[in-house]
């Protein structure tokens, strides 16, 4: 598919039937678990989740703004404390090991601020010896996703698997040794940014996300 998808949660859908029919196809062993990322990608993985009959959870992460420029990701960081920097993004931009610091620090807040929020104090769910699928609404540097995955792996899945609905061809290219399988509906080029390939692409609010959690 090479065209803009509706929505997240349409992108989702289509998600959804493409791993139920590799999960057939594959044999992956129960039992599966979908991990979104919040919060784009939790209306994703929703009806992923419903597809696959699998149970929804959420991987806490954040991505670290360039100073000037907070959409650039020179990093991420996830629950815990377990972080990726772009170091050659940041030696290009001349960022400071003080300013990177600094993004550390407000971004572990905000993690540990929805963290509360988000779980009412409900534990995640035990990833060991499971079948771990790690939902986002795309791909462009793979910052967020990259720390996804090694905060994943520490806790010993049986296997990882990365799925979106649209990525850049390069970053799946960097991310595909680190798992077991990434699937991705979309790798169109150029590839500028996520939002392009969505007709609609608003920003997803606390209280939406609460009520699909609620409701998976």
């Amino acid at each position: 598919m090479q065209q803009p998808f509706p929505d997240r949660h349409q992108a989702g859908v289509i998600l959804g039937r493409e791993l139920a029919r590799l999960r057939h196809k594959c044999k992956w062993p129960a039992p599966l678990i979908v991990l979104a990322l919040p919060r784009g990608g939790v209306p994703v993985a929703a009806p992923v989740a419903g597809a696959l009959s699998a149970p929804l959870d959420l991987m806490m992460v954040r991505k670290l703004g360039c100073p000037g420029n907070p959409e650039l990701a020179m990093g991420a960081v996830a629950s815990g404390g377990v972080h990726f920097l772009n170091h050659p993004l940041i030696r290009e931009l001349g960022i400071s090991q003080y300013q990177i610091e600094l993004a550390l620090q407000q971004e572990q807040r905000e993690l540990a601020r929805r963290e509360n929020k988000y779980r009412h104090r409900r534990p995640p769910l035990a990833l060991a010896n499971k079948t771990v699928i790690l939902v986002d609404d795309g791909l462009a540097t793979g910052a967020t996703m990259r720390v996804a995955i090694e905060a994943t792996l520490a806790h010993q899945p049986d296997r990882v698997l990365v799925a979106v609905p649209v990525g850049s061809a390069d970053t799946i290219a960097e991310l595909a040794p680190l798992v077991d399988r990434v699937c991705c509906l979309a790798t169109p080029l150029p590839f500028f940014s996520v939002g392009q390939w969505y007709l609609d692409f608003p920003q997803v609010n606390d209280a939406e996300l609460m009520t699909l959690m609620a409701g998976a």
